[in-house]
This record gives structure tokens, C-alpha cells and sequence, in this order.
């Protein structure tokens, strides 16, 4: 894996957030799109734009991502760069790391034909594939530690913020 010092990067971010605390308080938006049918849109992230879709297994194509594609897809994002960035800053020797999200889920509750089934995921689990023949066990263990510590989606997913919804008529804006 190419190296970099991370420290040195994020240094003047971290003194800056230390005297200035509300500069490192952020809001990231994503904006879904109406699509050409009913099991389409569009993601726009403001840096890129995704189609996306209902899941075959709900009616979509198939040939875009789902839902729950982007969600899993997100969160291996955020491990695979969250375990990167911790192994560079502790130097820990890393030939490679893939990162792998699998979520199972009953689409009987996304369909309503089972009221009992809740919509979403049942279970998730994230693995991480290293190859790191000359990092020590205890290395290893605080690069787990710390990656599942600061990775933001992970820690989303376990501690859940309270989400607001709205809903505004075309009349109201």
C-alpha cells in the first residue's frame, strides 16, 4: 500500500479543530433524484451521481444498486479508508486490506406482505481481510480497535442519531 504521513496532513486540521471547534462540524447532504419509473432514482452526493434502484426482489431492474447496496456500500467505504488511515498514522505494516459488508434482510417487510417482518436489515457483518505478515497481534488488535472506534458510518449504524423527516409540498417552497 502506497505510505504517506498522515500526521502531517492532518496535523493543521487537528490544531485548527482544537482552537476552533465549530469548524469541524460539518453537513454532508445526498439529494435523491425522481427517476424514469417508479423503481429509479438518482443520488446526487454533490462530488458524483449514482443511479439507484428498488431491489430485483422488490421489482426493480437489477442493474443498479439498491438501497441497501449504497448503504453497505458506505459502510465498507468508510472501514476500508477508516483502517487505512489508522494503520498509516500507527505505522502499522499493511501489504493490503479489503473490507467486506454483508447484510441479510426479509423483503416480506419491505413488501408489507408479512406486517410481523420489520423492513431493513436483520443482521450485518463486516470483515476485514489483512495482509499484514509483519505486524505483531497486538498491533493488530489496536488497529481493530480504533478503526471500528473512528469509523463514522460503523458507529452511525451502532449508535443510531435521532432521525427528523419531513415532508414538503411544491406549494410550500
Amino acid at each position: 500500500m502506497r505510505t504517506m504521513d498522515l500526521r502531517e496532513v492532518q496535523q493543521p486540521l487537528k490544531q485548527r479543530y482544537r482552537e476552533e471547534p465549530t469548524a469541524a462540524r460539518i453537513t454532508l447532504v445526498a439529494r435523491g433524484g425522481q427517476g424514469d419509473s417508479p423503481v429509479a432514482c438518482s443520488v446526487d452526493i454533490g462530488r458524483a451521481i449514482y443511479a439507484a434502484q428498488a431491489h430485483l426482489g422488490v421489482g426493480g431492474a437489477g442493474t443498479a444498486a439498491c438501497s441497501g447496496d449504497l448503504l453497505l456500500g458506505a459502510l465498507a467505504a468508510c472501514a476500508q479508508i477508516t483502517c487505512q488511515m489508522v494503520a498509516a498514522a500507527m505505522e502499522i505494516p499493511l501489504q493490503r486490506v479489503d473490507v467486506v459488508a454483508e447484510g441479510d434482510l426479509d423483503l416480506r417487510g419491505t413488501l408489507g406482505v408479512d406486517r410481523d417482518v420489520p423492513a431493513g436489515f436483520e443482521a450485518i457483518r463486516l470483515r476485514f481481510e489483512l495482509n499484514a505478515p509483519t505486524a505483531t497481534v497486538e498491533q493488530l488488535a489496536a488497529l481493530r480497535e480504533r478503526t471500528e472506534r473512528y469509523c463514522t458510518v460503523l458507529q452511525t449504524l451502532r449508535q443510531p442519531p435521532e432521525i427528523e423527516s419531513t415532508f414538503v409540498s411544491a406549494a410550500d417552497h
